[in-house]
């Protein structure tokens, strides 16, 4: 593995030394985490979830904080907003306020006191992500955001998470990555893997039922 891979990290903790992190439970979440805690003397991870409290996730978010002694921040995720107002795989309620990306960093920056942001983002993730970070770099000062991981391959990601024998749950393994949407797809990968959890998303998201039988009798 390349040294040159770690100097965005090396660069991004000469600007502050403090930042936030976003963390999904996600390989890329996984070491970016990691390389923080490493480089950094205060670091803030949050985790935005569909529905609290599943234990699934919960395992992944504990064994962390337990690794590094910090805690990790639980907030709705910013498109909660959406699916409980215009009813997406729930009854619509429109009294719910719409709330941004935007809106979520402002009220973590609040809550912590820390300006900068650090979140998995790779060029290689895409076309439109390849496109961002070449127009910024690595520091994205307008926005205040660091890319720890900008120049990172997806084997280098693995190769990293398995020599620090960091935890990558089960679903990760399964679905290539963590679960992130109501799709049927991911929906049917939790139903089997974490029954007890699928019944709470049901709870909260009953629609959401149909896309998982739609998957699982057409494959899509």
């Amino acid at each position: 593995m390349s040294n040159l891979l770690f100097d965005p990290i090396k660069t991004q903790s000469r600007v502050t030394d403090s930042v936030i992190v976003g963390f999904s439970g996600g390989k890329d979440s996984i070491v970016t985490l990691d390389l923080c805690v490493k480089y950094f003397k205060r670091v803030v991870p949050f985790f935005m979830y569909l529905v609290p409290e599943l234990e699934f996730q919960e395992r992944t978010l504990k064994w962390y904080e337990n690794k590094y002694n910090i805690e990790i921040i639980r907030i709705p995720h910013f498109e909660c907003s959406n699916f409980l107002k215009y009813g997406s795989f729930t009854m619509a309620d429109w009294n719910v306020d719409i709330v941004g990306i935007n809106d979520t960093y402002e009220y973590l920056r609040q809550q912590t006191g820390i300006e900068w942001i650090a979140a998995g983002e790779r060029c290689a993730d895409s076309i439109v992500r390849n496109a961002m970070i070449k127009k910024s770099g690595s520091i994205d000062y307008k926005r205040g955001r660091f890319y720890p991981l900008a120049y990172w391959k997806k084997n280098e990601i693995l190769q990293y998470i398995k020599q620090k024998k960091l935890y990558l749950s089960p679903e990760q393994r399964k679905i290539g990555f963590s679960f992130r949407s109501l799709a049927g797809s991911e929906l049917s990968v939790i139903k089997s893997l974490y029954p007890d959890d699928y019944k709470k998303i049901l709870k909260v998201y009953p629609f959401s039922e149909a896309g998982v039988k739609r998957f699982e009798e057409y494959g899509k």
